[in-house]
């Protein structure tokens, strides 16, 4: 069974970087053909894909978030990190991470095969 856990700090000033990582267990964050993937949920708002890294390392944002977000991994953690730039109080939301299988849509929720349980952020001075 593949999990995926979210951790980092829930409360980030106006300005600075959010920064989360997802720890992975029960398969390899390299393993073809999946992606890994960030998603958040504002408070009251739909879901909202930001970006992703795939088995092979190669990373990809929403274009809305792509000039402050970058995704990065560690294999020998089994992690992969999500870090926004600039942050302002309209990043405040739940953040998730979830697998994708290649074979899947990108753009529903029903795309993702594997989630994380969910972290709350708020961007708070």
């Amino acid at each position: 069974q593949v999990q995926l856990q979210e951790s980092g700090p829930g409360l980030v000033k106006p300005s600075q970087t959010l920064s989360l990582t997802c720890t992975v267990s029960g398969d390899s964050i390299t393993t073809n053909y999946y992606y890994w993937n960030w998603i958040r949920q504002p408070p009251g708002k739909g879901l909202e894909w930001m970006g992703a890294i795939a088995y092979s390392g190669s990373a990809y944002y929403s274009s809305s978030l792509k000039s402050r977000t970058s995704i990065s991994r560690d294999t020998s953690k089994n992690q992969f990190t999500l870090q926004v730039r600039s942050v302002t109080p309209e990043d405040t939301a739940v953040y998730y991470c979830a697998r994708r299988p290649a074979s899947r849509s990108w753009g529903t929720s029903a795309g993702y095969d594997y989630w994380g349980r969910g972290t709350q952020v708020t961007v708070s001075s």
